[in-house]
Order: structure tokens, then sequence, then C-alpha cells
């Protein structure tokens, strides 16, 4: 076992232990300094940290890469979020291989994507992010696929203040003490050869065309965008790793042919066929 995957299991471990304390104070009455409860979170992000960098922080200089170039994994007009060509960790933190991950979602139109509202409505149905609830998902090269996970329910979206905040609060950390797995939703990886996973997140369920062992072509489907796991609306996940496990592979950066790295809210247009073309 890697020394990443160790440290995201003791991370885990410790976090339960901090909720355990703190139970047993309120409800037991145990008779400790109220401090002595957050000693295993200190522990938990004090082994998190050491864990990355004994694993290696992938944008270090000594395990930096060169970007691997792909096809891109969609088709037509989309908005990237979260951007590795903004900042890495694009998503603030190494763990589960994301250190060069991205956010991208459908805008068919200028205005046509459901925006942000600060209580009403609270929370819509994923339907409601047509197109990019149901788009298509592409293989980004020939490939095969090693994991595919497919049986997880889609949520409502969390794009009100209240939505989002139980997204932070609640649903966030409760699906982090249960594992990526809960974390990815449905989500497929894909072995492109020469040490390098593609990993597609938040899928929709019952949407997967493969399943583990396939064979893929570039361009080919792999399932359909969607709104499972830690997602605050329907949109694709999407990122290289160095290992097929996200807790223990470290991030790859990459390049979309023909496109390179869109930046947090840049539109971008990915033709049909450009898989293909590549």
């Amino acid at each position: 076992m890697s020394v990443r995957k160790l440290g995201m299991a003791a991370f885990r471990g410790l976090q339960l232990a901090f909720i355990g304390l703190v139970i047993a104070h309120v409800r037991l009455g145990w008779d400790h300094p109220a401090w002595w409860d957050f000693l295993p979170l200190a522990f938990a992000y004090a082994v998190l940290t050491v864990a990355n960098r004994w694993g290696g922080a992938p944008d270090s200089p000594r395990l930096a890469r060169e970007p691997v170039e792909v096809a891109p994994p969609v088709t037509g007009r989309w908005s990237a979020l979260n951007s590795p060509a903004d900042r890495t960790p694009s998503h603030g933190i190494h763990a589960h291989g994301q250190t060069y991950a991205i956010d991208i979602v459908a805008e068919p139109a200028p205005g046509a994507r459901p925006g942000f509202r600060w209580f009403r409505p609270l929370a819509r149905r994923p339907r409601d992010f047509f197109p990019a609830h149901d788009a298509p998902v592409l293989a980004v090269a020939d490939a095969t696929v090693v994991r595919a996970v497919g049986h997880r329910r889609d949520h409502l979206s969390r794009t009100s203040l209240p939505g989002l905040l139980y997204l932070m609060l609640v649903e966030g950390p409760v699906r982090e003490l249960a594992g990526t797995g809960h974390i990815l939703g449905n989500h497929v990886v894909l072995d492109l050869g020469n040490g390098t996973f593609a990993a597609y997140a938040h899928l929709r369920r019952g949407s997967l065309t493969v399943r583990e062992g396939d064979r893929v072509r570039a361009g080919q489907p792999v399932a359909r965008c969607g709104n499972s796991g830690n997602s605050s609306e329907p949109h694709l996940h999407f990122q290289l790793m160095d290992a097929p496990d996200p807790d223990a592979a470290r991030g790859v950066p990459f390049s979309w042919r023909g496109i390179g790295v869109p930046r947090n809210r840049e539109v971008f247009e990915a033709p049909e066929g450009a898989a293909v073309l590549g």
C-alpha cells in the first residue's frame, strides 16, 4: 500500500475519532478539557500533510511532468471552473489525484445555464441543466477501462446559498469520511498507457457504456454527464493521474488537443471528431 493511500486511511480514521470524542463529551459527559476533542483532527491534517510530502507532491520540481496531450472529453460549447491554468492544486488539495483536475459545465448559449441564486429556488432538478446533464463523455485516447462505477444516484443541484452551505458543511465532510468513491460519484478511470490514467467523475447513474477491462477508442462515448457525488450541479470533473486509484495517485498535468487548458470561466468550443482527428 502506498504512503499516500495509508495517509488517506489514517486521515479518515482520525476524523472519525474526532467525531466520536465530541459525541462522547456531549452525551456521556466525559470530564476532560474540550480542546482534547480536537487533537485527532489536528493529527489528521498533520498526517495528510506528511503523506503528501513523503508521497511526493506532484507539482514539486523533483516530480514535475510535462503535460500529457489528450483529446477533449466532450464536444460543444463549455466553460471551465477550478482550472489548473489558474492555480495548482486546482481544487485546493493534492488528495484524490486532483492536483491538475478541472471542472467543466455546458454553456449552450450566454445566460442559458441556470445561475446561482441566494435563496430560491433552493435546488433544481438535474434536467434543468440540459444539455450539461446527459451530455456524452468521450474517451480522450485509446485506452483500457480500469474502473467503472455507475450505480450512485444523481441528486438535486446545490446552486443556492443554503444548498452550497449544506454541500460544504454536511455532504462534503460525510462523503470525505465515506471514501473517494462517494466524492467522485459515478466515475470511470481509463488506462492511457505510459503510467497515465484519466478519471471522469460525477457521471449520470446508469449511463456508463463500458465495463472494467473494455478497450475503448479515442472519441468513443463512455458515459454521460450527471450530478452524482460531491457535485453542486451537472458537470464533468476530469483529471489525469499516475495510478488508477485516486487515493494513491498523484495528479498529472494535461493539455486538450486544439484547446490547451481553459482558464476559469473561459468558454471554449470542442468540435465534433476532435478526439478521432488527433
